[in-house]
């Protein structure tokens, strides 16, 4: 968002503003530290965050005593509290782990026990009479099923967004479209220099939330010890018609590699189904594939017959930060004034005001100074889910600005208003994309053929009087 400055030093660079690290950068920030935000990429959460299963997790099937499964139980409280109060959607759906034969009815002991384990005891077992009665479009043939009645359903845009707002209200610097290219380790009690594709950031402290990029981070402050391989995971998206077909997030009995493809609800009115699993070498090949998408539909008819007859809005593929580790690789080395956080994999939109709680205590044991810095106001963000009231059905704000009843995007409901909002708010979309997860505008089911040329003359409207300001200026 704004320039760096080579002369100043920050007490803390944070490199990745996605989920994981939006949340450390907002957690520093009310530490009263300075601190700089900074992504490769054009947006917060435009990377690994923005492609996820959207499921605000219970933690009941994380590996007991792991890292992951504290954070993930922490994290999850912290997250549903947070969303509540500053306006993210979120809708308790639970969830159905569903058997399907005798041996994966067989594995439910072993499940319970695990989730009992990581401290969740609501898990309980339902007969087949009862999954069939709550969700009756269920193909035949299930044996049973398990009930986890807290699994529930998240915006992960808004996360993202929310927990970069706060961290710029309370005086981060957000640094986009900014990519490391080396650093210089400090030495003794000097600085850290870090080379950016923007010029160079001085730091007292590093910490490493580069997802995807985060061995390569690793590498240039330590010997590295752990390597990145991206999961690819596809998606589809259904239309909302299809909404009155699911009430829970259906679960399948997961295997030693994946917790395999679900059908869930979203809070945005659609229904979601996947991800695939598959391995690939690049970093950036987020491609749907016709195989990958094939297989989705196939299962998906398998599991839920009336599915397949459903119109598609979207699919879509995100890359998980797989290591060659089971657990979180999440340390602090004091001596370098360094942390990391990586290899969250699909957990760490549930377990990320957890991760940057349990990371900002170790690097305060380790010798940060932390004070603290209470919020100036209240953020309340732009409500984009089904289940609350939308702008164009509040008549007391249409009233007080009839551009919250000037409907661009037929398709989400979405308002002149809150799109204007979504431009000149503080961390302005710098596309199409970014407008999307602000608003849902060009998400629903033409994808954008109706308002998309609206929508483009209010980007290019925003960013002339923009232009215009500066020249003023």
């Amino acid at each position: 968002m704004t320039e760096p400055d080579a002369t100043e030093t920050v007490d803390v660079l944070v490199i990745g503003a996605g989920v994981v690290g939006s949340a450390i950068a907002r957690t520093l920030a009310y530490q009263a530290l300075s601190c700089t935000l900074l992504d490769a990429g054009n947006d917060v959460g435009a990377g690994t965050s923005k492609a996820n299963t959207a499921i605000l997790h219970t933690g009941f099937d994380a590996e007991p005593g792991s890292l992951e499964s504290s954070l993930v139980s922490r994290g999850s409280a912290l997250l549903r509290e947070y969303a509540a109060r500053v306006g993210i959607p979120l809708e308790r759906t639970g969830a159905l782990l569903i058997a399907w034969n005798a041996e994966q009815e067989a594995a439910f002991g072993g499940i319970i026990e695990k989730a009992r384990r990581n401290g969740y005891q609501q898990i309980r077992r339902i007969a087949a009479t009862e999954l069939y009665r709550r969700e009756p479009h269920l193909a035949p043939g299930a044996a049973g099923a398990l009930d986890i009645p807290d699994e529930s359903v998240i915006c992960p845009w808004t996360t993202s967004l929310a927990y970069a707002t706060e961290a710029v209200r309370a005086g981060a610097r957000l640094l986009l479209r900014t990519r490391v290219t080396g650093v210089s380790p400090a030495t003794g009690a000097g600085a850290h220099e870090v080379a950016t594709t923007s010029g160079t950031l001085r730091c007292r402290w590093l910490v490493n939330a580069a997802g995807l990029g985060s061995d390569v981070i690793d590498r240039m402050m330590r010997p590295g010890s752990f390597t990145i391989s991206p999961r690819r995971g596809e998606l589809i998206v259904f239309d909302k018609l299809a909404r009155r077909l699911v009430s829970h997030i259906l679960l399948p009995v997961p295997t030693g590699r994946t917790k395999g493809v679900l059908i869930a609800p979203t809070v945005y009115g659609n229904v979601l189904l996947g991800p695939t699993a598959e391995d690939v070498p690049d970093r950036a090949d987020t491609a749907t594939t016709a195989a990958g998408l094939a297989a989705l539909l196939a299962e998906g008819g398998r599991l839920m017959p009336d599915l397949a007859a459903e119109e598609v809005t979207a699919s879509y593929a995100g890359l998980r930060a797989a290591t060659e580790h089971r657990d979180y690789q999440i340390d602090v080395d004091e001596a370098g004034r360094y942390a990391c956080a990586a290899g969250i994999r699909s957990t760490g939109l549930t377990a990320s005001m957890g991760i940057a709680e349990h990371l900002v205590e170790q690097m305060a044991a380790a010798g940060l100074r932390i004070g603290d810095r209470a919020p100036d106001s209240p953020l309340a963000m732009p409500y984009i889910g089904e289940a609350g009231i939308r702008p164009y059905q509040d008549a007391g704000m249409i009233e007080a600005d009839p551009a919250y009843g000037q409907i661009i995007c037929h398709c989400e409901r979405v308002t002149r208003g809150e799109i204007r909002d979504a431009l000149a708010g503080p961390i302005p979309p710098a596309d199409r994309d970014g407008l999307r997860r602000r608003t849902r505008a060009l998400n629903g089911r033409c994808q954008g053929f109706y308002c998309g040329a609206a929508v483009s003359q209010l980007m290019a409207k925003r960013a002339t009087d923009r232009l215009a300001r500066g020249h003023e200026r």
